[in-house]
């Protein structure tokens, strides 16, 4: 009996230890996402999920977040560097905060204005992952496919507004040491400023070209 007491005395110190050893590490690690996490929303909430083995011991814990975890929302991995090695927890970060909705059924080609959207309210981290909550990134953009009232925006849906359209007249600058030429052109594709389209000549031949401004491109040398 006696040998009984020392064994579940020795168990809850045991554990006790434990305790002590991983409470620092998770706290740590919960106060760096709360602090990542902190211009997301309202409300942040981290939930720690416990680890399937003990941690160790550690007086100068690191946390990291691994690859590109970005938004930090929903669950996460978040690793912790102590003494040499590195040990990751898994975790739940939530944000109560406000993001934006499709105001009416919008079409295929709309150029974003405010009044085609409506703010929501609620937890940002039951939303697709891809979710803009930003307004300033959504007004002015162009929208991909056609969206349905109440659907939220995502920047898979979203582009900047071209500056040069398909089948329109263009011109086609090229300089060089001493010498600037400009013709005209059709485009055989849409293009934003800076991106690579493709554009015909007069005499048919087809040149890949860089967008620099309303109907005006330029090759590169």
């Amino acid at each position: 009996m006696k040998a009984l007491r020392w064994l579940v005395t020795g168990l809850l110190l045991t554990a006790a230890s434990l305790a002590v050893a991983v409470a620092p590490m998770e706290q740590q690690a919960r106060a760096f996402l709360l602090r990542e996490a902190a211009r997301l929303g309202d409300h942040i909430e981290v939930t720690m999920q416990s680890p399937t083995a003990p941690l160790p011991q550690c007086g100068d814990a690191t946390p990291f977040l691994p690859g590109h975890q970005r938004p930090l929302l929903g669950p996460v991995t978040v690793g912790v560097r102590c003494d040499g090695q590195v040990r990751y927890l898994q975790a739940r970060v939530s944000a109560r905060g406000r993001y934006w909705a499709a105001a009416q059924n919008l079409d295929a080609g709309t150029i974003l204005e405010k009044d085609d959207l409506r703010a929501r309210e609620g937890d940002l981290s039951t939303l697709p992952r891809r979710t803009v909550t930003d307004l300033d990134q959504l007004v002015g953009k162009e929208l991909t496919r056609p969206l349905n009232a109440g659907m939220v925006l995502q920047d898979s849906v979203l582009r900047v507004r071209p500056l040069v359209r398909r089948r329109q007249p263009v011109k086609v600058e090229a300089m060089g040491t001493g010498f600037r030429i400009e013709r005209a052109a059709h485009a055989l594709e849409d293009g934003a400023l800076g991106e690579r389209i493709r554009v015909r000549l007069p005499d048919r031949r087809v040149l890949t070209v860089v967008v620099s401004g309303p109907n005006r491109t330029r090759v590169t040398f």
